[in-house]
């Protein structure tokens, strides 16, 4: 089970934080956000990127409002970066989450 809670913002539309293990050989933690019309749509959007066993189930560690901008400002509407979070990092795309890390050439 993930580790994480969700605002509803103004508009009725929801942002949704959660902390699941990365889906590659390492299952280092990551903090995923997602923005979504309401919770149920925001969790099929993540188990539709293949995140299967995402469920939410309280509202323990809700989006911080950096958090919150973040994803609302990034065109896709979800957002990834390693937990627990560094401040230097930035938000990643979903796309990185599954890419394989490149090999530098010898």
């Amino acid at each position: 089970m993930a580790d994480g809670g969700f605002v509803r913002l103004p508009d009725g539309s929801v942002v949704v934080a959660l902390t699941v293990p990365r889906p590659d050989a390492s299952g280092r933690p990551v903090r995923v956000l997602v923005h979504a019309v309401n919770r149920p749509r925001a969790l099929t959007r993540l188990r539709n990127l293949g995140l299967r066993a995402v469920y939410l189930r309280g509202n323990a560690a809700p989006p911080t409002p950096d958090e919150i901008s973040a994803v609302l400002h990034h065109p896709e509407g979800v957002v990834w970066r390693s937990a627990p979070c560094d401040v230097t990092e930035r938000w990643h795309p979903m796309t990185h989450l599954f890419r394989r890390p490149s090999r530098l050439a010898s």
